[in-house]
């Protein structure tokens, strides 16, 4: 059995978990959902069964990520986090340094952003489910109300993080021209980059 590096954990949390989460929130309205995820006992998932949640999952998350490019990307870019321009020129050179950043932020910022659209979308479909009535939501919706909150700054950050880092290893930003020198050394609240 393969064992888990940095690269095959980054692709499990930017696609595998939020598609299971997914996955686990359509079992709630989807029968064959449910019977795959949520059996214990004599009915339990086969091994044929785990094939088919992975997969599901999987799919699902590959989805979710669509949908984060389409929404979340462009939403965090029209509230001011920008994509600097790199030099491309430079990939080759450093691209064992850029994968680990890869790894290391923009999976994350994957993780954080395909999620908080499962929640999103776990959200509407229990909001539909109480007769759009904000009142009829069980504290657990609540919860997921801020999770999403929370999902959404990690997932500014992250991404804030990662295009700040890649500007720097590709060279299109120098540290001596960089007008906020604390996103090189923190975030200015002690919290180091």
């Amino acid at each position: 059995m393969k064992e888990v590096s940095g690269r095959n954990f980054g692709l499990l949390i930017a696609y595998v978990l939020p598609g299971f989460a997914a996955v686990l929130a359509a079992g709630r309205y989807l029968p064959p959902a449910q019977s795959l995820v949520l059996s214990f006992g004599p009915d339990a998932p086969t091994v044929g069964g785990f094939l088919y949640v992975t997969l599901a999952s999987v799919g699902v998350g590959l989805t979710l990520s669509t949908i984060r490019w389409l929404v979340v990307d462009t939403l965090h870019h029209l509230t001011g986090v920008q994509r600097p321009p790199w030099d491309d020129s430079k990939l080759q050179e450093r691209l064992d340094a850029f994968e680990s950043l890869v790894d290391n932020h923009y999976r994350y910022y994957q993780y954080y952003a395909n999620t908080l659209i499962a929640g999103f979308l776990f959200l509407l479909c229990r909001f539909v489910e109480v007769g759009g009535c904000l009142g009829a939501l069980a504290w657990a919706d609540w919860s997921i109300v801020g999770l999403i909150v929370m999902y959404w700054a990690g997932s500014r950050d992250t991404l804030k993080r990662y295009y700040t880092r890649a500007s720097f290893l590709l060279g299109t930003m120098q540290t001596e021209n960089h007008d906020d020198k604390r996103s090189l050394h923190g975030t200015g609240d002690g919290d180091q980059v």
